[in-house]
């Protein structure tokens, strides 16, 4: 059974930064491409980054491009989302995911379209 555990967030002042952690059991995280999405209250669920099996490429959404880096510890199996330059709109629950097939991806909606397990969240708060 594979099981996602996100941690690291919390509440930020603008301009600051965090360090998302997904730690995985159950499955290799090396294989398979494993992203993070994000949703805001009231708001549908956004793909925010990607990492694909074949190669490692890592994709970003625009909205966090420049900002935000995605990282993965194969020692660990854990995978990693830096957060910097936070702005209130990053405000949201953010969940990592994984896939259960490997696939080949070209872009961030190829890379998340095929996620098949998910962790319960952590919550992101930046604010003043």
């Amino acid at each position: 059974q594979v099981q996602l555990v996100e941690s690291g967030g919390g509440l930020v002042q603008p301009g600051g930064s965090l360090r998302l952690s997904c730690a995985a059991s159950g499955q290799t995280l090396a294989y398979y491409a494993i992203g993070w999405f994000r949703q805001a209250p009231g708001k549908e669920r956004e793909g925010v980054s990607c990492i694909d099996s074949s190669d490692g490429s890592t994709y970003y959404a625009d909205s966090v491009k420049g900002r935000f880096t995605i990282s993965r510890d194969n020692a660990k199996n854990t995978v990693y989302l830096e957060m910097n330059s936070l702005i209130p709109e990053d405000t949201a629950h953010y969940y990592c995911a994984t896939a259960a097939a490997v696939y080949d991806s070209d872009s961030l909606d190829a890379c998340l379209g095929g996620m098949d397990f998910w962790g319960k969240g952590t919550l992101v708060t930046v604010s003043s």
